[in-house]
């Protein structure tokens, strides 16, 4: 059993905000309640935003056989299709309803570091199909990992680590940070029927920061083990991120912190988001 029908309430971190101790204080309290939280004054405009959301709605706007070219291959890189993923097979009679883009840290494939797990060449649609998709994406990747970084330092902070704990070349100094273009079909959820944009799941790495258009659509669970369980919408924020803590976080903080159940339930409207996952170097 279940209930779904309020919105919840999050934290707002400001990156601009020059009392370090508030956002220390404030991410602190989000991080014990729900590991969610909104992070603002990121420092990349909202034009170079609307250019992100813009290129990703052009790819997946491609025909299926253009699209089919760009195949997740096994560096986990490249198009999945829609319904290709199931992210709580306990509960989904389907596979997600959306389709996704992955986009990891660019490493050539001479290069002796692409062959360990995670690293190696991204694809890419070529420069006839969509021209700048690649340049607009690798930026987007570098400035989002720049605001992770930030966002990393507060953490550190909150868990009375030094500040630049994260910044260490094992941690996100040389991390493991995927983008994910992620495009859900105007399909009505149905959580009683097993019908889902995505399952419930949390995050298994360290952060994750999620950018959405105005579609409301993501909804998280406080208590995992709660009976009933009550799931709660995130509306999205305009200009700034969702941030969400991993099940790496959770485990490294003995549990203090946490990593949340989240899903996305949909009204029937399409939903485009953006999120980079950040998990340390293995």
């Amino acid at each position: 059993m279940e209930s779904s029908t309020s919105r919840t309430s999050l934290n707002c971190i400001s990156l601009a905000d020059p009392d370090i101790q508030r956002s220390v204080a404030l991410l602190k309290q989000a991080c014990l309640d729900s590991g969610f939280f909104y992070v603002l004054d990121h420092g990349i405009s909202q034009e170079f935003m609307d250019e992100v959301f813009a290129e990703s709605k052009k790819f997946f706007e491609l025909p299926n056989s253009e699209k089919m070219k760009l195949l997740r291959n096994e560096k986990n890189r490249g198009y999945t299709p829609m319904l290709d993923e199931i992210l709580d097979p306990e509960n989904q009679v389907n596979g997600d309803y959306k389709e996704g883009y992955y986009i990891g840290v660019e490493v050539p494939a001479d290069d002796p570091q692409s062959n360990k797990p995670f690293y190696g060449p991204n694809q890419w649609p070529s420069e006839e199909v969509l021209p700048k998709w690649r340049e607009v994406m690798e930026q987007y990747h570098r400035e989002a990992l720049r605001v992770a970084k930030s966002v990393a330092r507060i953490i550190a902070l909150a868990l009375n680590l030094d500040a630049d704990f994260f910044d260490r070349p094992e941690m996100l100094g040389d991390s493991i940070a995927t983008l994910r273009l992620l495009h859900y079909e105007g399909q009505v959820s149905n959580p009683s029927k097993g019908v889902y944009g995505a399952g419930a799941h949390s995050d298994y790495g360290l952060i994750t920061l999620l950018a959405t258009d105005d579609v409301v659509g993501l909804q998280i669970c406080k208590d995992r083990n709660a009976q009933p369980q009550v799931w709660e919408y995130v509306a999205p924020v305009k200009g700034g991120f969702i941030v969400n803590l991993g099940d790496m976080l959770e485990r490294w903080s003995n549990s203090i912190f946490r990593s949340t159940l989240h899903r996305v339930v949909l009204d029937g409207q399409e939903r485009y988001s953006v999120s980079l996952f950040s998990c340390v170097n293995m």
